[in-house]
């Protein structure tokens, strides 16, 4: 028998297996070695790389009431001195603040936002009821502006307006079926918020939707002040008076500058602007009904930039930010409050008792003013 055939007939299997495995055995820790190397090479590097943190993003997301044209050169000012990228969303008009609150609302289980610039106080204190922002130093209020009586100076004279500084007090009651003595020709200006109900304005005011922004505000700080009969019935016998109701307070000024409307309730900023395009408007005096507006600034709970946010936060209380709003009319001081006194810069009493509404006790009675509202301004 050759001795490739023995070979074949002696071939056992089993002999290879055991010298393959004897051999592994022996090269075992050079594989081991080998292995582990090319492992550390390919892995090393994505485990050392650095993800940057949240705030190194070098990004903060804010909801901005305050108008568009006033804030977004301030955010810029912020980006150029800080290289942090603001992301800006502004509300609408007709909604002001309302809606940038509800978005908060439904965002608390998910914030989205970092920073919530408001412009009036109502809702910003409605949303740290609610546990929007965060716990500690959440927000803050900084200048102000204010609620005016705004007249057409061709049909409406100031000749018994209020002087500057002077203290309108509550006139007598005003006929609920808006029975005046006057006649349009040579209207004077009224002294008072409740002689918008007499017969002279009909079909000649103009203001925003009550249920929003300043205007809200306005109206709920009023039944506060007058008492819930007393502010019924003036709002039913305003509605009475066929005013035209708009979406937003610079529409009110608009309709007032092209004489559609006579005198309209608005915003001093609103009328600053108008004035600055040359219209014959201008603003009555403040009185006791006056509502001093201040802008606020808040971080949300959880803001997915915190750090960020707290720069920005910091950033906006500065009294050159205010002051530069000022500079634009989009605020009337940047004191946090008026001064007291008749001889102040905006000519408002100390006994103007409308500047710091009890506003727990008008949070509590939100929901139920705001639906008197709808029944009597939405018919």
């Amino acid at each position: 028998m050759s001795e490739a055939a023995n070979k074949k007939d002696n071939y056992d299997p089993k002999e290879n297996l055991r010298r393959f495995f004897g051999m592994m055995n022996h090269f075992f820790p050079f594989w081991f070695i080998a292995t582990i190397g090319l492992l550390a090479a390919l892995l090393l590097p994505r485990l050392t790389h650095h993800v940057p943190g949240r705030d190194e993003l070098k990004e903060v997301v804010v909801y901005a009431a305050q108008d568009q044209v006033y804030a977004e050169p301030i955010l810029r000012e912020f980006e150029k001195e800080t290289g942090i990228k603001v992301e800006a969303v502004y509300d609408s008009e007709a909604v002001k603040t309302v809606g940038l609150a509800n978005r908060l609302l439904a965002e608390r289980s998910h914030p989205q936002c970092d920073v919530f610039w408001g412009n009036e106080e109502m809702r910003t204190r409605q949303l740290a009821a609610q546990n929007v922002f965060r716990e500690t130093n959440g927000w803050t209020a900084f200048g102000y502006r204010s609620r005016r009586i705004v007249i057409n100076t061709n049909f409406v004279s100031l000749g018994s307006a209020p002087a500057p500084g002077a203290v309108s007090r509550a006139p007598r009651e005003t006929p609920a079926d808006g029975a005046s003595a006057g006649t349009r020709e040579g209207a004077c200006a009224p002294r008072s918020l409740l002689e918008l109900t007499n017969a002279i304005w009909r079909g000649k005011v103009a203001l925003a939707f009550p249920q929003f922004g300043t205007t809200a505000t306005h109206f709920h700080a009023l039944k506060q002040r007058w008492g819930e009969q007393r502010w019924l019935a003036w709002c039913r016998a305003l509605a009475a008076n066929k005013p035209f109701i708009v979406d937003g307070n610079s529409v009110v000024v608009k309709q007032v500058a092209r004489g559609e409307a006579w005198i309209g309730l608005t915003d001093s900023d609103d009328i600053a602007a108008s004035q600055r395009e040359g219209s014959p408007v201008t603003a009555l005096p403040l009185t006791d009904e006056t509502l001093l507006i201040p802008n606020t600034v808040a971080v949300i709970h959880d803001a997915p930039h915190p750090a960020n946010a707290q720069k920005l936060f910091e950033y906006l209380q500065r009294r050159e930010v205010a002051e530069k709003l000022v500079q634009a009319s989009a605020l009337e001081s940047s004191e946090g409050r008026a001064p007291l006194g008749p001889n102040s810069e905006t000519g408002a009493s100390q006994s103007s008792a409308l500047r710091q509404p009890d506003w727990d006790a008008l949070l509590r009675d939100l929901e139920t003013t705001t639906k008197q509202l709808n029944e009597i301004f939405l018919r």
